[in-house]
């Protein structure tokens, strides 16, 4: 599971397709979708399926939906105008003087609905966020039914922002209307073709726009201001930003070398993510982009990590056998009430990049070790064997891909997290590999096709008691899977002037030890295997 777009079939048989494809990477992947064993909940009370959702932040505009969805349209129009008297069809009160004119606000689907403006009808509404597409059905009486889930929403506002909250956690409303799609058009264009048939006496001008509520408006200025923060671009430069091309970056020797094939130590020089502009095809997908703390925007960490010893110690062991990238999925468990993510287990992909047939193999049998273990899928980890660990533009889309594909049809939030391992970058500070994890905020809705915004991760370190027999014996395998390979580390050879690769490795798995390190004989074995290995 590592950033290449989905090219081989490393689908998991008998799982859903948003399952599985990491192995057949083998250092690119196409992560699972779906965690395995533990239930995925929202982080904030959601109505049941087939339920109405009634609430929305656009709030007058849902109230005038969801109030009383049943109230002929000359009512609405009545009370939202203070007095429209007496009105009874759709446009009867909005022919009158100003008085009775009805507002936006009392324009809803069921009014459009009357007024022929729309059909009802199967998966003719949509909205697309983010990568992520929903559909929805519009029932006769204005209702609309989200068809993954059969759950009924009153209003286009109130299926919007529960949908996008879905994608992006932090998000506050929807701006449904002109968000959600009838046909492939947007609502809101409809509204304002009614408003111009019924409201004579408001100017061709005023309505051509996109009449967004006060609410909506609200909205669409935070988010211009939150990516503005994000980039870090100032008032004077907001018109001036320009991208950075990427022709000239150096390409990752471990991704543009066939496996086996020894890899020379060049080194990825990180940019900063104000830094990236639009996105640009012509950039280098390699491009290491730094990441960002959640404190620089003022914003909390989504969700609480803690995270075993024994994870760390198997991922950087694994990291450390070849000068190829490497990958691995992780098990944990995903706590609602506490918003804690706990990952517990380190998920090796013996295969190697282009072998189908080994990465199906791989994936059945990692699920089969989840489902054993009664764990879910919680995310996934790659090595960065001689570069920073840093996520890359290619990284940073697959993070983002695998945390859509994670949350699959779940009605609730399930994080993500990526991890990577840095064993041999020239960097480090000292022989102790750097491992990073990462987060991949969504880019500000007003520009979906941006770079989403690599965000750094506080963990919380958690020490086994002792290492388990299935760690060591997946260390074993991995000894096995890498033996004689051209790209295998030779651990006996210096690393630098004072320590063998063997030395190195043996520091940095030292600082991930258990409590508990009377199995340290196994691993001497481990260690005289590698050495001996070449």
């Amino acid at each position: 599971m590592i950033p290449d777009p989905p090219t081989s079939g490393g689908q998991l048989p008998g799982r859903p397709s948003n399952w599985g494809g990491a192995a057949s990477r083998a250092g690119k992947k196409e992560l699972a979708g779906r965690g395995v064993g533990t239930a995925m909940a929202a982080p904030e009370p959601l109505s049941p399926a087939g339920g109405a959702v009634e609430e929305g932040p656009e709030e007058d505009e849902d109230e005038a939906e969801a109030e009383d969805p049943e109230r002929p349209v000359g009512a609405i129009g009545a009370r939202s105008s203070g007095g429209g008297g007496g009105s009874s069809g759709a446009g009867a009160g909005a022919s009158g003087g100003t008085g009775g004119a009805l507002t936006r606000r009392a324009v809803t689907l069921r009014v459009l609905l009357k007024d022929a403006q729309l059909e009802p009808g199967a998966g003719v509404l949509s909205i697309y966020y983010l990568g992520k597409k929903f559909m929805g059905d519009l029932q006769p009486d204005g209702r609309i039914v989200w068809q993954e889930t059969g759950q009924v929403f009153n209003s286009p506002s109130a299926w919007a922002t529960h949908c996008k909250k879905l994608v992006n956690p932090a998000k506050k409303s929807g701006c449904g209307w002109a968000s959600v799609k009838y046909k492939g058009q947007k609502l809101d264009k409809y509204k304002a073709a009614w408003l111009r048939r019924h409201q004579l006496h408001v100017p061709a001008a005023a309505t051509d726009e996109s009449p967004a509520s006060e609410g909506e408006e609200e909205e669409l200025l935070i988010e211009e201001e939150e990516e503005e923060v994000l980039a870090g671009v100032s008032a004077d430069d907001k018109s001036r930003r320009l991208p950075v091309k990427g022709s000239s970056e150096p390409v990752n020797p471990a991704e543009s070398t066939s496996p086996g094939k020894r890899v020379e130590n060049k080194i990825r020089v990180p940019v900063r993510y104000c830094m990236l502009g639009s996105r640009d095809s012509a950039r280098n997908p390699h491009t290491l982009v730094e990441v960002t703390s959640f404190a620089a925007i003022n914003k909390f960490q989504p969700f609480n990590v803690a995270i075993s010893s024994n994870v760390l110690f198997l991922l950087d062991f694994h990291s450390h056998l070849t000068r190829s990238e490497v990958v691995g999925y992780l098990g944990g468990r995903w706590d609602i009430n506490s918003q804690m993510l706990t990952v517990l287990r380190a998920f090796p992909c013996r295969s190697r990049l282009g072998d189908v047939d080994t990465a199906a193999t791989m994936e059945e049998e990692i699920y089969q070790s989840l489902l054993l273990r009664g764990l879910s899928l919680v995310g996934w980890y790659h090595s960065h064997p001689h570069s920073p660990a840093l996520p890359s533009l290619q990284d940073i889309d697959t993070q983002m891909d695998y945390q859509l594909r994670l949350q699959g049809s779940s009605n609730g939030f399930q994080p993500c997290l990526a991890l990577l391992c840095s064993p041999y970058y020239s960097g480090n500070l000292g022989p102790e590999s750097k491992i990073s994890p990462f987060w991949v905020m969504p880019p500000p809705e007003q520009r979906p096709s941006d770079y989403g915004i690599p965000m750094d991760v506080e963990m919380a370190y958690v020490q086994d008691s002792f290492l388990t027999n299935d760690i060591l014996h997946e260390m074993m395998l991995l000894v096995e899977f890498y033996k004689g390979a051209p790209d295998l580390v030779r651990f006996q050879e210096p690393w630098n002037q004072e320590h063998t690769y063997l030395d190195k490795l043996k520091i940095s798995l030292a600082s991930r030890m258990p409590k508990d390190q009377g199995l340290c004989h196994v691993l001497e074995q481990v260690y005289s295997i590698l050495k001996q290995g070449n």
